[in-house]
Protein backbone atom coordinates (compact mmCIF):
# COMPACT_ATOMS: atom_id res chain seq x y z
CA UNK A 1 0.00 0.00 0.00
CA UNK A 2 3.14 2.78 0.71
CA UNK A 3 4.33 1.75 -2.52
CA UNK A 4 1.53 2.85 -4.67
CA UNK A 5 1.34 5.89 -2.04
CA UNK A 6 5.06 7.12 -3.10
CA UNK A 7 3.75 6.00 -6.89
CA UNK A 8 0.90 8.55 -6.39
CA UNK A 9 2.90 11.18 -4.72
CA UNK A 10 5.05 11.50 -8.15
CA UNK A 11 2.22 11.45 -10.59
CA UNK A 12 0.86 14.26 -8.58
CA UNK A 13 4.40 16.20 -8.24
CA UNK A 14 4.75 15.38 -12.34
CA UNK A 15 1.41 16.58 -13.47
CA UNK A 16 1.81 19.65 -11.21
CA UNK A 17 5.49 20.47 -12.35
CA UNK A 18 3.57 20.18 -15.99
CA UNK A 19 0.71 22.49 -15.09
CA UNK A 20 3.23 25.02 -13.30
CA UNK A 21 5.23 25.22 -16.69
CA UNK A 22 2.77 25.23 -19.57
CA UNK A 23 3.90 26.90 -22.37
CA UNK A 24 2.86 30.50 -23.10
CA UNK A 25 0.77 30.33 -26.37
CA UNK A 26 -2.70 28.79 -26.75
CA UNK A 27 -2.09 29.19 -30.29
CA UNK A 28 -5.26 28.46 -33.37
CA UNK A 29 -3.76 28.00 -36.62
CA UNK A 30 -5.22 27.63 -40.00
CA UNK A 31 -4.11 27.16 -43.45
CA UNK A 32 -6.39 28.02 -46.25
CA UNK A 33 -5.93 27.51 -49.43
CA UNK A 34 -8.98 28.57 -50.93
CA UNK A 35 -6.85 31.78 -52.34
CA UNK A 36 -4.11 29.76 -54.64
CA UNK A 37 -3.51 31.45 -57.74
CA UNK A 38 -0.65 28.66 -58.42
CA UNK A 39 -0.54 25.45 -56.85
CA UNK A 40 2.02 23.00 -58.66
CA UNK A 41 1.53 20.50 -55.62
CA UNK A 42 -1.91 19.15 -56.58
CA UNK A 43 -2.27 15.75 -55.78
CA UNK A 44 -0.78 16.32 -52.42
CA UNK A 45 -3.16 18.02 -50.56
CA UNK A 46 -1.62 16.64 -46.95
CA UNK A 47 1.24 19.19 -47.13
CA UNK A 48 -1.37 21.65 -46.22
CA UNK A 49 -2.74 20.13 -43.25
CA UNK A 50 1.01 18.83 -42.52
CA UNK A 51 1.92 22.59 -42.38
CA UNK A 52 -0.95 23.61 -40.08
CA UNK A 53 0.00 21.44 -37.73
CA UNK A 54 3.59 21.63 -37.65
CA UNK A 55 3.45 25.16 -37.62
CA UNK A 56 0.89 25.14 -34.43
CA UNK A 57 2.69 22.69 -32.59
CA UNK A 58 5.73 24.84 -32.83
CA UNK A 59 4.01 27.65 -31.50
CA UNK A 60 2.78 25.87 -29.06
CA UNK A 61 5.16 23.57 -27.44
CA UNK A 62 8.23 25.37 -27.54
CA UNK A 63 8.86 27.61 -24.40
CA UNK A 64 9.20 31.30 -25.50
CA UNK A 65 9.89 32.94 -21.92
CA UNK A 66 11.31 31.84 -19.00
CA UNK A 67 7.98 32.54 -16.47
CA UNK A 68 5.85 29.95 -16.15
CA UNK A 69 2.40 29.55 -16.88
CA UNK A 70 -0.58 28.33 -15.89
CA UNK A 71 -3.41 26.56 -17.97
CA UNK A 72 -5.74 29.35 -17.77
CA UNK A 73 -2.85 31.93 -17.85
CA UNK A 74 -1.90 31.09 -21.16
CA UNK A 75 -2.26 33.75 -24.38
CA UNK A 76 -4.67 33.08 -26.48
CA UNK A 77 -3.85 33.87 -29.80
CA UNK A 78 -4.46 32.67 -33.61
CA UNK A 79 -3.02 32.77 -36.85
CA UNK A 80 -4.39 32.39 -40.02
CA UNK A 81 -2.50 31.36 -42.94
CA UNK A 82 -3.68 32.18 -46.79
CA UNK A 83 -1.77 30.42 -49.20
CA UNK A 84 -1.47 32.32 -52.76
CA UNK A 85 0.91 30.45 -54.65
CA UNK A 86 2.83 26.86 -54.03
CA UNK A 87 5.26 25.50 -56.22
CA UNK A 88 6.29 21.76 -56.92
CA UNK A 89 9.56 22.52 -54.78
CA UNK A 90 8.19 23.92 -51.30
CA UNK A 91 8.30 27.56 -51.95
CA UNK A 92 4.72 29.53 -50.70
CA UNK A 93 2.89 32.75 -51.12
CA UNK A 94 0.90 33.50 -48.59
CA UNK A 95 -0.88 36.04 -46.12
CA UNK A 96 -1.42 35.82 -42.54
CA UNK A 97 -3.87 37.20 -39.80
CA UNK A 98 -2.40 36.90 -36.46
CA UNK A 99 -4.61 37.60 -33.68
CA UNK A 100 -3.79 38.28 -29.96
CA UNK A 101 -6.50 38.36 -27.48
CA UNK A 102 -7.04 38.59 -23.73
CA UNK A 103 -9.62 37.76 -21.21
CA UNK A 104 -11.40 41.18 -19.05
CA UNK A 105 -11.18 40.78 -15.53
CA UNK A 106 -14.33 39.47 -14.01
CA UNK A 107 -15.70 39.08 -17.48
CA UNK A 108 -16.45 36.46 -19.77
CA UNK A 109 -15.27 39.21 -22.71
CA UNK A 110 -12.23 38.81 -24.42
CA UNK A 111 -10.54 42.06 -25.74
CA UNK A 112 -8.46 41.91 -29.21
CA UNK A 113 -4.89 43.24 -27.85
CA UNK A 114 -3.42 42.65 -31.65
CA UNK A 115 -4.91 42.31 -34.85
CA UNK A 116 -2.07 41.96 -37.76
CA UNK A 117 -2.01 41.20 -41.16
CA UNK A 118 0.91 40.62 -42.08
CA UNK A 119 1.35 40.58 -46.48
CA UNK A 120 4.61 38.52 -46.83
CA UNK A 121 4.40 35.81 -45.27
CA UNK A 122 6.37 33.95 -47.71
CA UNK A 123 7.85 30.60 -46.69
CA UNK A 124 9.57 27.11 -47.92
CA UNK A 125 8.67 23.83 -46.30
CA UNK A 126 8.93 20.32 -48.23
CA UNK A 127 7.02 17.59 -46.56
CA UNK A 128 8.79 16.06 -43.42
CA UNK A 129 10.80 18.82 -42.25
CA UNK A 130 11.09 19.63 -38.78
CA UNK A 131 10.82 23.16 -37.31
CA UNK A 132 14.36 24.12 -35.55
CA UNK A 133 14.62 27.80 -33.77
CA UNK A 134 17.96 29.00 -32.78
CA UNK A 135 17.53 32.25 -31.27
CA UNK A 136 20.95 33.32 -31.68
CA UNK A 137 20.80 32.95 -35.60
CA UNK A 138 18.64 33.24 -39.09
CA UNK A 139 17.02 29.87 -39.24
CA UNK A 140 14.35 30.06 -42.39
CA UNK A 141 11.88 32.98 -42.71
CA UNK A 142 9.17 30.16 -41.45
CA UNK A 143 10.53 29.44 -38.10
CA UNK A 144 11.62 33.53 -38.01
CA UNK A 145 8.66 35.04 -38.99
CA UNK A 146 6.61 32.79 -36.29
CA UNK A 147 9.06 33.46 -34.12
CA UNK A 148 8.38 36.90 -34.08
CA UNK A 149 5.13 36.70 -33.91
CA UNK A 150 5.59 34.58 -30.11
CA UNK A 151 7.40 37.59 -28.87
CA UNK A 152 5.32 40.03 -30.14
CA UNK A 153 2.20 38.36 -28.75
CA UNK A 154 4.27 38.27 -25.18
CA UNK A 155 5.12 42.03 -25.86
CA UNK A 156 1.22 42.84 -26.34
CA UNK A 157 0.18 40.93 -23.35
CA UNK A 158 2.96 41.91 -20.70
CA UNK A 159 2.26 45.43 -21.79
CA UNK A 160 -1.25 45.10 -21.02
CA UNK A 161 -0.72 44.01 -17.92
CA UNK A 162 2.08 45.78 -16.04
CA UNK A 163 3.36 49.38 -17.69
CA UNK A 164 5.74 48.45 -20.37
CA UNK A 165 5.90 44.67 -18.93
CA UNK A 166 6.69 43.26 -22.52
CA UNK A 167 10.13 45.09 -22.71
CA UNK A 168 12.10 41.80 -23.07
CA UNK A 169 10.10 40.38 -25.65
CA UNK A 170 10.13 43.47 -27.43
CA UNK A 171 13.93 43.34 -27.60
CA UNK A 172 13.74 39.41 -28.69
CA UNK A 173 11.30 40.13 -31.76
CA UNK A 174 14.25 42.95 -32.57
CA UNK A 175 16.94 40.79 -32.25
CA UNK A 176 14.57 37.87 -34.69
CA UNK A 177 14.17 41.09 -37.13
CA UNK A 178 18.00 41.73 -37.18
CA UNK A 179 19.11 38.23 -37.89
CA UNK A 180 16.49 38.54 -40.76
CA UNK A 181 17.72 41.29 -42.06
CA UNK A 182 19.67 39.90 -44.87
CA UNK A 183 16.80 38.33 -46.38
CA UNK A 184 15.00 41.99 -46.83
CA UNK A 185 11.67 42.26 -47.76
CA UNK A 186 9.46 42.71 -44.91
CA UNK A 187 12.34 42.61 -42.56
CA UNK A 188 13.77 45.78 -44.25
CA UNK A 189 13.45 49.26 -42.65
CA UNK A 190 12.16 50.01 -46.56
CA UNK A 191 9.29 53.02 -46.79
CA UNK A 192 7.51 51.52 -49.16
CA UNK A 193 5.67 49.24 -46.10
CA UNK A 194 5.56 51.07 -43.05
CA UNK A 195 3.39 48.09 -41.53
CA UNK A 196 5.90 45.33 -42.29
CA UNK A 197 7.84 43.15 -39.16
CA UNK A 198 10.83 45.76 -39.21
CA UNK A 199 9.01 48.74 -38.34
CA UNK A 200 6.37 46.99 -35.47
CA UNK A 201 9.67 46.01 -33.63
CA UNK A 202 10.75 49.73 -34.57
CA UNK A 203 7.80 51.05 -32.94
CA UNK A 204 7.64 48.89 -30.04
CA UNK A 205 11.25 49.82 -28.62
CA UNK A 206 10.55 53.74 -30.55
CA UNK A 207 11.67 55.60 -27.16
CA UNK A 208 8.92 58.57 -28.81
CA UNK A 209 6.14 55.96 -28.92
CA UNK A 210 6.96 54.95 -25.40
CA UNK A 211 3.61 56.75 -24.06
CA UNK A 212 1.55 54.80 -26.16
CA UNK A 213 3.13 51.02 -25.06
CA UNK A 214 2.42 52.41 -21.20
CA UNK A 215 -0.83 53.82 -21.74
CA UNK A 216 -1.63 50.53 -23.57
CA UNK A 217 -1.60 49.23 -19.68
CA UNK A 218 -3.64 52.05 -18.79
CA UNK A 219 -6.44 51.27 -21.15
CA UNK A 220 -6.92 47.37 -20.19
CA UNK A 221 -5.58 46.59 -16.60
CA UNK A 222 -7.49 50.08 -15.08
CA UNK A 223 -9.90 50.95 -17.33
CA UNK A 224 -11.00 47.73 -19.20
CA UNK A 225 -10.41 45.14 -16.08
CA UNK A 226 -12.35 47.45 -13.78
CA UNK A 227 -14.83 48.58 -16.50
CA UNK A 228 -17.94 46.45 -15.46
CA UNK A 229 -17.60 47.84 -11.97
CA UNK A 230 -16.79 51.84 -13.33
CA UNK A 231 -17.79 52.29 -17.00
CA UNK A 232 -17.57 55.78 -16.43
CA UNK A 233 -14.31 56.03 -15.09
CA UNK A 234 -13.47 53.89 -17.88
CA UNK A 235 -14.34 55.70 -20.67
CA UNK A 236 -12.35 58.87 -18.78
CA UNK A 237 -9.40 56.90 -18.69
CA UNK A 238 -9.31 55.50 -22.36
CA UNK A 239 -10.35 58.57 -23.61
CA UNK A 240 -7.43 60.14 -21.72
CA UNK A 241 -5.39 57.49 -23.68
CA UNK A 242 -6.95 58.57 -27.22
CA UNK A 243 -6.23 62.25 -26.40
CA UNK A 244 -2.22 61.01 -25.47
CA UNK A 245 -2.26 59.03 -28.84
CA UNK A 246 -3.33 62.35 -31.11
CA UNK A 247 -0.60 63.90 -29.36
CA UNK A 248 2.20 61.79 -29.96
CA UNK A 249 0.97 61.16 -33.79
CA UNK A 250 1.03 65.17 -34.36
CA UNK A 251 5.02 64.95 -33.91
CA UNK A 252 5.07 61.54 -35.18
CA UNK A 253 3.04 60.99 -38.02
CA UNK A 254 2.33 57.56 -40.08
CA UNK A 255 3.66 55.35 -37.52
CA UNK A 256 2.21 51.63 -37.81
CA UNK A 257 1.34 51.64 -34.57
CA UNK A 258 -1.84 53.56 -34.79
CA UNK A 259 -3.22 51.58 -37.55
CA UNK A 260 -2.23 48.36 -34.91
CA UNK A 261 -4.21 49.95 -31.95
CA UNK A 262 -7.33 50.83 -34.24
CA UNK A 263 -7.28 47.62 -36.39
CA UNK A 264 -7.76 45.48 -33.02
CA UNK A 265 -9.85 48.48 -30.75
CA UNK A 266 -12.27 50.23 -33.64
CA UNK A 267 -15.29 47.90 -33.19
CA UNK A 268 -14.76 47.61 -29.10
CA UNK A 269 -14.14 51.28 -28.72
CA UNK A 270 -17.42 52.04 -30.72
CA UNK A 271 -19.26 49.36 -28.23
CA UNK A 272 -17.71 51.09 -25.23
CA UNK A 273 -18.97 54.62 -26.05
CA UNK A 274 -21.88 53.75 -27.83
CA UNK A 275 -23.44 53.13 -24.17
CA UNK A 276 -21.79 56.70 -23.15
CA UNK A 277 -24.31 59.92 -22.55
CA UNK A 278 -24.70 61.67 -26.10
CA UNK A 279 -22.63 64.64 -24.88
CA UNK A 280 -19.81 62.30 -24.19
CA UNK A 281 -20.77 60.74 -27.32
CA UNK A 282 -20.39 63.93 -29.29
CA UNK A 283 -17.23 64.99 -27.85
CA UNK A 284 -15.51 61.67 -28.84
CA UNK A 285 -16.63 60.91 -31.46
CA UNK A 286 -14.66 63.77 -33.70
CA UNK A 287 -11.26 62.42 -31.82
CA UNK A 288 -11.98 58.94 -33.18
CA UNK A 289 -13.05 59.99 -36.35
CA UNK A 290 -9.50 61.87 -36.60
CA UNK A 291 -7.58 59.22 -35.30
CA UNK A 292 -9.42 56.46 -37.65
CA UNK A 293 -10.58 57.76 -40.52
CA UNK A 294 -11.10 54.14 -41.79
CA UNK A 295 -13.87 53.80 -39.81
CA UNK A 296 -15.03 57.85 -39.37
CA UNK A 297 -18.61 56.96 -40.82
CA UNK A 298 -18.75 54.20 -37.44
CA UNK A 299 -17.75 57.46 -35.10
CA UNK A 300 -19.51 60.13 -36.79
CA UNK A 301 -23.08 58.14 -35.32
CA UNK A 302 -21.96 57.89 -31.88
CA UNK A 303 -22.55 62.07 -32.05
CA UNK A 304 -26.06 61.15 -33.26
Amino acid sequence: MKKYKIILFICLLVAQSSWLQAQELNCKVTVSKDQLQVNDQKGATQIFDEIQNVVQEFLNNRRWSNDNFSIEEKINCSLSIILTKATANGDFDATANFQVRRPIYGTGYETVLLNYVDKSFNFKYVTGTPLVYNENSFNDNLTQMLAFYAYVALTFDYDSFGKMGGTNFAQKALNVVNLAQSVGGAWAPTNNDIRNRYWVSENLLNQQLQPLREGFYTYHRLAMDNYASNPAGGRKQITEYLNKIKEVSQSRPGQVWYRLFFEAKSMELLNIFGDAPLDERKKIAPLLSSLDPNNSEAYRKLGK
